[in-house]
């Protein structure tokens, strides 16, 4: 009896502790200020994951910890060797809304996360040493002054950089390639000296072995813990986060997109014929490489598109009726076409 008192007394007290907002609607939820959120990584899935890193980096002879704190997205600040991690992944109430948002969770499972941990793990490596600042650094890699492109068009045949996240985001900049590196080194098991045998980008892989050989067990220059940007100092609304965000990476798509899907699909519920969605999911990563390819666009606003794409043929009930080639060349028009708006300032809604 006492067991399960104490037993029923945790699960009360577990009850207790769940934010009132996780019962909310979606509605409700977005008005809802960021600081009220009143999260932390204490005690969520990330906090082990954190730690992991931390052994990683010690295994490889790092002495520097990255601290970690919630703020609205991935970043490592240049002033400070740390790493923010986007709130959502701090309560799986945000993550639904997250991905009821932006059609996807960056981060959202553990390997994906401990990957972007890595990179910004690279980030504040390079900015706890002051890497960017040595010759060596900037023939390897390129000068760090280098200003961030809106844009990037990305060579998939490219064997100067590494591949680790999506979309070659080692070729977007010359810090951007370096995390990447670092990434790729450091994870457990990793046979770059191999992987990359006969590659050019050995020699960046090298470099990153050279210097933690060189400082990896110094202190570093570079010591702050603050918390750049964190949650609680965040005041604008859900809503607004959101809307910005579908702003920044233009996910939002004009009214006359249902007419364009139906001419390339057809409704339907045959079991016969495929999905427009699960079509669309399953050649996704070459349409995208194709509109990457032809616009020029950041990687992440095609994804955006093609994530609206596939929720929106969802939301129709479209289904594939023709010849797979027909349709994922007039997919990969349509697509490239609304990704050209976009980047030439036309305006795109469409209620999902």
């Amino acid at each position: 009896m006492v067991t399960a008192r104490k037993s029923n007394s945790k699960r009360s007290r577990a009850r207790r502790r769940e934010p009132e907002w996780a019962r909310w609607t979606d509605q409700e939820l977005l008005d809802l200020r960021m600081c009220d959120l009143g999260l932390t990584l204490r005690g969520t899935w990330i906090e082990p994951l954190i730690e992991k890193l931390h052994a990683e980096m010690a295994r490889r002879g790092i002495r520097l910890k990255p601290h970690a704190w919630l703020s609205n997205e991935w970043f490592s600040p240049d002033s400070v060797p740390g790493i923010a991690v986007p709130f959502y992944l701090a309560h799986p109430r945000l993550m639904q809304l997250e991905r009821r948002q932006m059609f996807q969770v960056e981060g959202g499972t553990k390997e994906w996360c401990l990957r972007i941990l890595r990179h910004e793990a690279g980030h504040a490596f390079d900015t706890a040493h002051r890497l960017r600042r040595r010759r060596s650094w900037q023939r390897t890699f390129g000068r760090a002054s280098r200003a961030y492109p809106q844009t990037y068009r990305p060579k998939a045949e490219s064997r100067n950089h590494v591949l680790h996240l999506d979309w070659w985001y080692a070729q977007s900049h010359p810090c951007e390639d370096f995390a990447e590196t670092f990434a790729v080194w450091l994870k457990p098991g990793s046979r770059w000296r191999t992987q990359y045998e006969g590659w050019p980008v050995l020699k960046k892989l090298q470099y990153v072995d050279d210097v933690v050989d060189e400082v990896g067990a110094q202190p570093a220059p570079v010591r702050s813990r603050a918390h750049v940007e964190p949650l609680r100092s965040m005041r604008r609304t859900l809503r607004r986060h959101y809307r910005m965000r579908r702003d920044r990476y233009g996910v939002d798509l004009p009214d006359f997109y249902d007419q364009q899907l139906e001419r390339i699909f057809a409704p339907g519920r045959s079991e016969t014929q495929e999905a427009a969605s699960t079509f669309l999911r399953r050649v996704g990563k070459d349409l995208c490489r194709r509109v990457v390819s032809v616009t020029g666009t950041h990687p992440y606003t095609v994804d955006q598109f093609l994530s609206e794409m596939i929720a929106r043929c969802r939301r129709l009930k479209l289904r594939r009726t023709r010849s797979e080639r027909h349709v994922k060349l007039e997919a990969a028009i349509l697509l490239a076409a609304q990704v050209l708006g976009y980047v030439n300032g036309g305006g795109h809604h469409v209620a999902l």
